[in-house]
């Protein structure tokens, strides 16, 4: 659009000014805008002046898209007051702003424009006159329209419009005062400053004006907020994000895009986006494999790993949530398998629940799914009661324990947070017994000494304690250490069959051996005998 203009008399004189507008092509759909014509109806407005500025006014209208989510219009005239001619929520259709606009009647005063320009800002843009609210960041478009020099200042008042977000446009007539134009209207003024020879004229300004709506740059208006980029649409302004990050649902606002999401990463455990990249990452504990994608394991032995959770009531319902989610990276660091890891879950408080036996799930993932459907007890901390329950059935054969001559160690891990309300000592010492190596994972209050006694020895090796539950995953570490075949207890362990001809072999050489030495110690006996009843004669 061309700058301060001096519209010479061209063939549109030819032409009907409404004419005209038609012929600028179909209406102009654009996105919201809130547009409030400003309109001088002094004394120096000759009357047939001002009938040719009505005329304009309504054929400006049958250009726009007007409706309450698209353009709203309003109208305000001014002299030496300001009278509000229809607001912004006054109506929805272009033939009841036409109707209004005829029954216009010229004030025929003064020229103070600065007031007007003041009202505009105060009242007729406001919210309550039916503008858009600023969050919404609709455009706010003032056209004022006078044929003379201001009687007040308005260059003051008009840097305030604009800060708040209004865009001026300053279409001077005849006698208008470029230097008032230029004071008034939002830069850049060659866009926004417009000087025509008469009324006649006025109609080229409706054209360009038109035609400057229908490729308004939304973005140029308020703040839009678009955290990388805002692009100006039809329907107006549109966020969008720089490559490699994806628009947010506010519509504002990037995220670097999860190609975790897109793409088939592959990793066993957890995949994170990193800008145009991924990586996969292990539980604490356990490593990332040379094909970045795979976590390492207990591969080279086996357990039968059975786990009492305490379910009393001083744990509390989220905090057992987190006793939960610990459990599950154990099992995480476990090659859970019928062959290889099996797991059982048992709960208690002031009763036992099997939750879970060994032989029932044979992946990880089933035996994780399974601990997050396990469902709080709360009551009572029997912790003497579970020791029972775990010695007597969760390592029988029934429960899917593997027979004792496959030496396949049997491991119990007992978590609590609380002194017990039970004593412990006898089942605590009768599963060690019965070669049940255990844990003692304590949290809070747990007492020490208990979880000794619950502990096999050496107790450095076999006891662990946090002081509350949300650091609880420092003690991973040890416990992988600890449980874990290749690098605790059953280091080197092999599942052999008692049927097999080198297990025979070995049995019957362990078997005379035992008897050789069995035999030797009896003739070791029988001379001792011997020797001591000839001391006893020998006496007599």
């Amino acid at each position: 659009m061309r700058g301060l203009l001096c519209w010479p008399l061209l063939l549109l004189l030819l032409q009907p000014w409404e004419t005209q507008l038609q012929l600028a092509g179909p209406r102009c759909h654009t996105g919201p805008l809130d547009l409030v014509f400003v309109i001088d109806s002094s004394r120096s407005v000759r009357p047939f002046e001002f009938e040719t500025m009505r005329q304009f006014l309504m054929g400006l209208l049958r250009g726009l898209n007007v409706g309450p989510n698209a353009t709203r219009v309003g109208v305000i005239q001014y002299s030496s007051q300001v009278q509000s001619v229809f607001p912004l929520r006054a109506f929805s259709r272009s033939e009841d702003m036409e109707r209004a606009i005829r029954d216009l009647v010229p004030l025929a005063q003064g020229t103070m424009t600065g007031l007007a320009i003041q009202y505009a800002m105060n009242v007729a843009f406001s919210v309550a006159e039916g503008a858009r609210p600023p969050e919404e960041r609709v455009p706010r478009v003032a056209v004022i329209v006078t044929d003379g020099r201001p009687q007040d200042r308005v260059a003051e008042v008009a840097a305030q419009a604009r800060a708040r977000g209004i865009e001026i446009y300053a279409v001077g007539v005849q006698r208008a005062d470029v230097g008032s134009l230029r004071a008034m209207a939002s830069p850049p003024l060659d866009e926004h400053v417009f000087l025509v020879e008469s009324f006649d004229l006025i109609q080229e300004f409706g054209l360009q004006f038109q035609s400057r709506l229908c490729a308004i740059d939304y973005c140029s208006f308020g703040n839009h907020s678009c955290q990388h980029e805002c692009v100006s649409t039809p329907g107006g302004p549109q966020c969008h994000c720089r490559e490699g990050h994806d628009l947010q649902p506010d519509g504002r606002s990037c995220q670097v895009q999860d190609l975790c999401n897109g793409v088939d990463h592959g990793c066993e455990f957890q995949c994170v986006s990193e800008g145009l990249s991924y990586r996969c990452l292990c539980p604490e504990g356990r490593q990332l494999q040379a094909d970045g994608k795979s976590c390492n394991r207990c591969r080279e032995g086996h357990v039968d790993l059975v786990l009492l959770v305490d379910g009393s009531k001083s744990v509390r319902p989220q905090n057992f949530e987190l006793v939960k989610r610990f459990v599950n990276q154990i099992v995480d660091f476990l090659d859970v398998s019928p062959e290889g890891t099996r797991v059982g879950l048992v709960q208690f408080s002031s009763r036992v629940r099997t939750e879970f036996p060994l032989g029932r799930y044979g992946t990880a993932a089933e035996v994780k799914q399974a601990v997050l459907a396990v469902e709080y007890m709360e009551r009572g901390t029997m912790t003497g009661l579970a020791l029972r329950h775990m010695v007597e059935h969760s390592f029988s054969e029934a429960q899917g324990a593997r027979p004792r001559a496959l030496n396949v160690p049997r491991v119990g891990l007992v978590f609590t947070d609380g002194r017990s309300q039970d004593d412990i000592s006898v089942w605590a010492a009768r599963a060690k017994e019965e070669g049940i190596v255990m844990y003692a994972v304590g949290v809070g209050k747990a007492v020490e000494a208990e979880l000794r006694e619950i502990a096999s020895k050496p107790a450095e090796l076999h006891v662990s304690y946090a002081p509350d539950f949300g650091t609880m995953t420092h003690l991973l570490e040890n416990l992988r250490g600890s449980i874990c075949p290749e690098e605790g207890i059953s280091a080197g362990t092999e599942l052999r069959s008692p049927c097999e001809c080198e297990s025979l072999v070995e049995f019957q050489g362990r078997t005379l051996g035992a008897l050789e030495s069995l035999t030797l110690n009896l003739a070791q006996l029988t001379a001792r005998l011997e020797d001591l009843e000839n001391q006893l004669a020998n006496q007599k």
